[in-house]
């Protein structure tokens, strides 16, 4: 089951697990548990996507009850009315706060992106960063005999594709996990040396009003085991006091590498 985290007669939000795809794909046909499925089953009605995560992104998921309703929070989604904030392990030092205007080209699939125009030319693409900690273990990944990570809160302004994730390779400072923008080797001598194989980037909050009261949501989503576990190695357990924890169970089947 999932957890989750908000419910009333008109939308639900759960806490999406890492390796857990959002809806059916054609381009994945073997995989049997998705997000969608699992809530309608667990909640005994149909739900309507709002927005959609990364496979290997955990965290805050919204949906409808209703298709109108999904229509109109994928409206506040579009028009930028809510406040997305995540939180990231990456490489490296990456201290202080900043607003990274970088423009992204489109990313497409091979399959799923064919038909589509490969001459569109760079979207606007802002986000605004934090540096919250910093840390270095005495662990040689590399050239250097330690290693450097930072624990980073962002709040992307526009929603393109893997848009933190590139914003943070453009920075110097990939996600931990990455296996599409990120340090390969970083990435194995992370689960290597402190268990952790997945992508360290969680949807930790969404902020908005009701789509039908009207009223302000605040809606949060606990960390999972390795998110717990990396904190506690790395002295960060206090650097998140807002963000409870959760205890996921082992869902067989599920692929925790990104597409």
């Amino acid at each position: 089951m999932l957890e989750i985290i908000y419910q009333d007669e008109w939308l639900v939000a759960v806490n999406k697990p890492a390796g857990w795809l959002v809806h059916r794909s054609w381009l994945d046909r073997k995989e049997k548990v998705v997000v969608m499925q699992t809530v309608r089953d667990q909640i005994g009605q149909h739900v309507f996507t709002a927005h959609r995560l990364d496979r290997p992104t955990s965290g805050v998921l919204l949906m409808g009850l209703s298709s109108e309703v999904g229509r109109l929070l994928s409206q506040q989604f579009e028009q930028h009315q809510m406040v997305k904030t995540y939180h990231a392990v990456v490489r490296g030092w990456l201290e202080g706060a900043e607003r990274l205007d970088y423009p992204l080209t489109e990313e497409l699939d091979k399959i799923g992106d064919k038909y589509a125009s490969p001459d569109k030319g760079p979207q606007p693409a802002v986000t605004h960063w934090c540096g919250l900690a910093i840390t270095e273990q005495p662990v040689a990944i590399g050239r250097y005999p330690t290693s450097r990570y930072s624990l980073v809160e962002l709040q992307p302004a526009t929603g393109r594709k893997h848009q933190l994730r590139r914003h943070l390779s453009h920075l110097r400072h990939p996600i931990i996990g990455d296996t599409t923008h990120g340090d390969l080797r970083q990435n194995r001598g992370v689960a290597q040396h402190f268990g952790c194989d997945r992508l360290m980037l969680h949807a930790s909050s969404l902020a908005l009003n009701h789509p039908v009261t009207g009223e302000p949501l605040i809606l949060r989503a606990g960390l999972d085991h390795e998110w717990q576990r990396l904190m506690q190695q790395f002295g960060w357990q206090h650097h998140l006091p807002d963000i409870p924890r959760v205890e996921f169970a082992q869902t067989p089947g599920q692929d925790r590498e990104s597409h």
